[in-house]
């Protein structure tokens, strides 16, 4: 007996699952034991597309609504992303008693233990694989691999996007804006940037794994985020010297006081396998108090790496409409999800790596330090690499280990320093791996 399959979106990510569907359909028979058929395509722009491995059987059209409700569709893969239309398709799933596939991280972030708790209800299922770290079975590994270990901290790179930006330019010292431009050439980058260069993107895909490997309900909004548009190619010259390099890190921590969580530029050790995982890859590093370091790599997005997450989730699914599962596993990794803020920012302690770009004269290190000392912050070192452009002079400041509040406000402070062309630049230097 076959099952059927709805694909709701056509895009990068649904094209990649179409020709895996089309192209791997003997080997995922032969897994299953029976055949995966897709039964119903949507899209906007269906009548211009080519659609790989489809006979004139399948349904196409333009409304969603008539593939949730297509007879013999029996899991519905929503692929359009957002949380406006996508969450409309999903719950339209569950009402019509269809199983839902899903790669998007954003609904999923803020919506996705409500609509867990509604599959439940309707007696079907929710997967969503696709929604981190494309390729990296992320999701199966904190809800299934190494479900009896607690998890102390998860450090991710979450964004292929960021990544590509910062690795190329540290590797052709060239400025953010030509990077990005060559990114969005490349397709890398999307015409309005800002969910990957701010952070957004790498924010939602953070707040599910934090619940995935904490068991909290985490608010997206609620996780301190700082994008990479103010990395200049003289940082990685300084962080070089300090035997690191800067990449946009995920981190969610478990602390005696509760989870602290943000997504900002890091400076990360060239001693860690974190440094070398460059262009467009996806890590994620999980330290367990009893299993210790585990670590996955892999391809975070494009239309097959993230298709192979969707198809797998559809034969996981399929398995459970074809043979009966009663004892459903929550997409989440636990029955249920706690209310959850998580703390501060401010709380945060670490040593700092803290640029400035000033019109030079005498007295600016001495100015900074008694800042710096006046919030009790202790200085490492000042790095100054030679410069002739004294009306442009970069440096850095290091500190010792301090709270987060602290650097904040001294920072504050120096905003009002009249040598400064822009407010100083601080990012951890991250050393608690």
């Amino acid at each position: 007996m076959e099952v059927g399959v709805g694909i709701v979106g056509v895009g990068n990510v649904g094209s990649g699952t179409l020709q895996i569907l089309a192209e791997n359909a003997r080997s995922i028979q032969e897994k299953l034991g029976f055949p995966l058929r897709v039964k119903a395509v949507c899209s906007r722009s269906i009548g211009s597309r080519v659609l790989p491995g489809l006979d004139e059987s399948v349904l196409r059209t333009t409304d969603w609504r008539e593939v949730i409700n297509h007879p013999e569709v029996d899991i519905v893969a929503e692929l359009i992303g957002g949380v406006g239309t996508a969450g409309q398709v999903i719950e339209g799933a569950f009402r019509a008693h269809k199983s839902v596939v899903t790669a998007n991280k954003e609904l999923m972030a803020l919506r996705g233990a409500e609509l867990w708790q509604s599959a439940i209800a309707g007696g079907v299922n929710l997967a969503m694989e696709a929604s981190v770290a494309g390729g990296i079975p992320i999701h199966a590994v904190l809800r299934e691999g190494i479900a009896g270990d607690r998890v102390m901290g998860l450090f991710g790179i979450l964004n292929g996007t960021s990544n590509f930006i910062l690795t190329e330019i540290e590797r052709s010292n060239a400025s953010f804006d030509s990077v990005l431009s060559e990114a969005q050439r490349l397709g890398y980058a999307e015409a309005d940037p800002s969910a990957d260069v701010d952070g957004l993107d790498a924010r939602s895909k953070l707040a599910i794994l934090a619940a995935l490997a904490f068991g909290e309900k985490l608010t997206p909004a609620d996780i301190f985020t700082e994008g990479i548009r103010r990395i200049l190619p003289v940082d990685f010259d300084y962080a070089h010297q300090l035997r690191h390099t800067i990449r946009l890190l995920c981190s969610a921590r478990q602390t005696s006081s509760g989870l602290l969580l943000s997504v900002r530029p890091c400076l990360v050790p060239f001693s860690t396998i974190l440094a070398n995982v460059k262009g467009a890859y996806n890590a994620i590093w999980v330290k367990g108090q009893y299993g210790e370091d585990t670590f996955y790599y892999g391809r975070g997005a494009g239309s097959t790496p993230t298709g192979v997450a969707v198809v797998s989730d559809l034969m996981k699914v399929a398995r459970e409409i074809r043979f009966g599962s009663p004892d459903r596993v929550s997409p989440f990794a636990h029955e249920r999800l706690g209310e959850y803020r998580p703390l501060p920012i401010t709380e945060f302690e670490s040593a700092y790596y803290v640029r400035f770009r000033v019109e030079d004269r005498p007295g600016i290190i001495a100015t900074l330090a008694g800042i710096l000392a006046k919030h009790k912050i202790s200085l490492d070192a000042i790095l100054q690499l030679p410069s002739e452009n004294w009306r442009d002079l970069p440096f850095v400041l290091t500190t010792v280990p301090t709270k987060e509040q602290a650097i904040r406000e001294a920072i504050a402070e120096m905003r009002t320093a009249d040598f400064l062309l822009e407010s100083p630049l601080a990012m951890p230097l991250e050393r608690g791996f």
